[in-house]
């Protein structure tokens, strides 16, 4: 083999991670037109239960010689993520039957900003400066993706959800990071999205959801579709997190509301000016969160040196 040959393909080996999760990225934003087509054919937290036990039985049987073994740790870790899980995909997926699935991504990528405040609060790490701009930031972008004013900050039903959603979604990031280096990957895969459905048809008979909608062929179709594409995205997120840095994780995660919206577009959705604008500084939000500008780090240094 090549010297050129060896060091283009040890390149792409080291950039595997990072591949994988922009790849993911793109599913992840092709979802939320899916989901909401979707909707069409079932009620929304049956939906969301039905989505994760087809997500949980693909992961399984490729991970069939990895389940041997399971510890209560492991148990333990899966329930958590998976209820984390559940209370994200559910509120987004209840609040798609009343906003569109582009202000709906845009919405979620929220998650991004409110990990490190997040962290802040249950752990104590105190976020860079950076992240409060980034912060202020999306908060702006929020009240123009909303369609509100300065004057009176209103939020309709299917926004407060979502942002409920991507409130959980940032805690699952967490959890999935704490649990890295202490349990089995796969196991733990299978388990928070086994979980994930199971906290959902727990659930669903107290919001008036108790018929499983089975008998439409698209619905069949969508779900089996939808429950590969989960089962990639934790997959890869799971696996991908312990080998890229967080903060390079999450600009990439940055560019799925702007797939979402590509994607919404394609299918015939029109956001107004204001609108996109608003998407857009939730987009540039995320990723001021991340950065570390240079002047930050040495400042930093010279404070612990």
């Amino acid at each position: 083999m090549s010297t050129s040959v060896y060091h283009l393909r040890s390149g792409w080996t080291a950039k595997a991670p990072q591949i994988a999760l922009v790849l993911i990225t793109i599913i992840w934003g092709g979802s939320f037109i899916t989901v909401q087509y979707g909707l069409n054919f079932s009620s929304p937290v049956l939906f969301v239960g039905l989505r994760f036990a087809a997500a949980a039985i693909a992961v399984s049987l490729i991970s069939l010689q990895h389940l041997r073994g399971m510890t209560l740790k492991e148990v333990w870790a899966g329930a958590v993520i998976g209820a984390v899980i559940a209370i994200g995909y559910a509120t987004q997926t209840v609040g798609l039957q009343s906003i569109s699935s582009s202000e709906s991504a845009f919405l979620t990528a929220l998650y991004v900003p409110l990990v490190p405040l997040l962290l802040w609060l249950l752990f104590g790490k105190k976020p860079q400066v950076m992240t409060w701009v980034g912060v202020l930031l999306a908060f702006v972008g929020l009240v123009f993706l909303t369609g509100n004013g300065w004057g009176a900050i209103q939020l309709n039903f299917g926004q407060i959800l979502t942002l409920l959603g991507s409130f959980a979604i940032a805690l699952e990031i967490i959890f999935i990071s704490h649990f890295a280096e202490q349990v089995n990957v796969r196991r733990v895969t299978v388990l928070q999205l086994f979980f994930a459905s199971l906290f959902c048809f727990l659930v669903a008979p107290w919001l008036g959801e108790s018929r499983l909608p089975v008998s439409h062929w698209h619905l069949a179709g969508i779900l089996v579709a939808l429950g590969i594409a989960s089962a990639c995205i934790q997959l890869v997120m799971n696996w991908a997190q312990r080998r890229v840095d967080p903060s390079q994780a999450a600009i990439i995660y940055a560019g799925e509301p702007i797939w979402a919206g590509l994607f919404g577009r394609l299918a015939g959705e029109r956001l107004p000016a204001l609108a996109l604008l608003g998407g857009l500084m939730v987009v540039l939000g995320v990723i001021v969160s991340e950065w570390k500008p240079q002047f930050l780090r040495k400042i930093k240094k010279e404070k612990l040196g």
